[in-house]
């Protein structure tokens, strides 16, 4: 069975952050770890308050996963200080990590600010580089550009300009009232869209992450970049049309809409 490395913070509603990218995992068919950057005590309606690990258990943590199950992908989300995001730098350039993933989190879908201004600096200098793709929305494109991004074209333009400058895959996402849930993905010259679904739903909480996890787990089992990223917006489609609808503001996807099982 092949394997997948989230890195990333905890969400207590289980809606985003690493429990949101166990389950996609699961649903995607690899085997799923985990190494925590934060606990958060957040709900559909906001985050409460965040709590990062110290730098040294980030590292044992990485250090445990990596020396005895290699992981054949890694997501990377939320990370809300600078210390520990160069802790992670350092841990996967040691490990020569494979298919990195790097989900750019910024600021939840509530509208709470998850990461600090010198992690900001260090994400984008350091750990970006090391991606396989970045999947930023809109507003994390501007902020990773500097660039201001207000139609299709603006798109494709940034995208290229952060791909270009990091030596990287960007797969810019839609969504943000710009080309809706079209994403377009910039590699080495190339452009690609991606053509989604609209769904009628406001139960997007972790949309990224399970985006994320489902490109990382794709890439695990072997798939080309685009083959993933087809495969996963195929299920984060049907995750959000489940219908799922539970708590009192964005609520989650169902994760496991697709599990079929006499255990469930």
């Amino acid at each position: 069975m092949k394997t997948a490395l989230t890195i990333a913070g905890s969400d207590s509603s289980g809606g985003a952050g690493i429990q949101a990218d166990l389950k996609t995992m699961l649903a995607n068919g690899v085997y799923g770890m985990s190494v925590l950057t934060a606990l958060t005590a957040q709900n559909t309606v906001g985050v409460r308050s965040i709590l990062n690990v110290d730098s040294k258990f980030l590292k044992d943590q990485i250090s445990s996963v990596f020396e005895d199950i290699y992981p054949d992908a890694v997501k990377i989300g939320m990370v809300s200080d600078a210390t520990l995001t160069m802790t992670i730098v350092e841990e996967l350039y040691m490990w020569k990590a494979k298919n990195l993933v790097v989900d750019p989190v910024m600021v939840a879908t509530s509208g709470a600010k998850l990461i600090s201004d010198d992690a900001c600096e260090v994400l984008i200098e350091k750990l970006i580089p090391l991606a396989r793709v970045i999947t930023p929305n809109i507003p994390e494109a501007e902020f990773i550009s500097g660039e201001k991004i207000s139609g299709v074209e603006d798109m494709e333009r940034v995208a290229g300009l952060i791909g270009d400058r990091h030596g990287v895959a960007v797969l810019l996402k839609g969504g943000h009232s710009i080309s809706d849930a079209d994403d377009v993905l910039y590699e080495k010259g190339n452009i690609r869209w991606f053509k989604g679904k609209r769904i009628g739903t406001s139960n997007t909480h972790g949309t990224g992450c399970v985006l994320s996890s489902a490109i990382a787990s794709n890439l695990a089992k072997g798939m080309e970049l685009e083959d993933a990223i087809v495969r996963a917006k195929e299920y984060i489609s049907g995750a959000l049309d489940a219908g799922l609808d539970l708590g009192a503001g964005s609520g989650p996807l169902n994760h496991g809409f697709d599990l079929k099982s006499r255990f469930i």
